[in-house]
């Protein structure tokens, strides 16, 4: 099933997006609805409404915590970063990379990313598997982990690496508003296999920039799971952003940061597009 946040008539809905349309349901929210139905508890039922009749918004608008994210979870990533910056992005052990990414709105399907002309002068996209967790989690083992997933959905993780890198920690550089475009739909845990297996790209203007697959995870969805929540607990509509795959526009020589006008498309296998228009 694939669930969607969206405008209708001026009102935000949830809804099933079926091949007919929108189907809605009776929560008021999405983060609602992931604490307190499954997907197989999930009655799709009434009218649809025709796509064009509703605009989409990210399926989480107002996650109620920081997004939790995952560094240099592909290999080839990794090298790509260290051989941009060693000092910033080098790692010196095999251990997961962690930070919070703050988001108090996130940015919708077809939406834009802030240029942030003065401020940012690398702006860069990161095409990425986000996992959203349907229970709480606390002490759980890696064997348990698929039971905790309520589904999936595409986070570009916008970087503004100037300031990442000029602070020597992450979080400002990930966080200004309009740097966590999500989307188009949460695909639910059900329709896949576990961990999943899918395979990730992302376009800049029609180019494709990367593409990789999420079987390549260094640090996989059972083990960050198992790992986190054996040291804090992980509530319902938890975000686990992966990683990303190489091919950023800073791993390029000479780098190819976004500029304004720029459209970048990450997509993700069974879940859909997440375009998104740097203004």
């Amino acid at each position: 099933m694939k669930l969607v946040t969206c405008l209708y008539q001026g009102e935000e809905r949830v809804g099933a997006l079926t091949e007919r349309g929108v189907v809605f349901l009776p929560y008021p929210d999405m983060n609602t609805l992931i604490e307190t139905a499954s997907p197989a508890a999930l009655a799709v039922t009434g009218q649809p409404v025709p796509p064009e009749d509703v605009t989409l918004l990210a399926p989480i608008p107002r996650p109620r915590q920081d997004v939790i994210c995952l560094g240099m979870n592909y290999r080839d990533h990794e090298k790509e970063a260290a051989k941009y910056d060693a000092g910033a992005f080098a790692k010196d052990r095999p251990a997961a990379v962690y930070f919070s990414k703050r988001v108090s709105r996130a940015g919708d399907p077809e939406g834009v990313i802030p240029r942030y002309a003065g401020l940012v002068e690398r702006l860069d996209y990161e095409a990425e598997l986000a996992v959203i967790l349907g229970r709480t989690a606390r002490n759980v083992r890696a064997e348990d982990a698929g039971d905790y997933v309520f589904g999936y959905t595409i986070l570009n993780d916008v970087s503004a690496r100037d300031l990442q890198t000029g602070h020597k920690q992450w979080y400002f550089g990930k966080s200004l508003d309009g740097f966590t475009p999500m989307g188009p739909c949460i695909l639910t845990a059900d329709e896949t296999a576990f961990p999943p297996s899918l395979d990730i790209s992302a376009r800049v203007n029609g180019e494709e920039r990367q593409r990789s697959n999420t079987s390549l995870l260094i640090h996989g969805v059972a083990e960050i799971i198992a790992e986190l929540s054996a040291g804090m607990t992980l509530l319902p509509g938890t975000i686990l952003a992966t990683g990303t795959p190489a091919g950023v526009g800073m791993g390029f020589d000479p780098p190819r940061f976004l500029e304004a006008g720029d459209t970048v498309e990450c997509a993700i296998q069974g879940i859909g597009t997440l375009r998104s228009t740097v203004r």
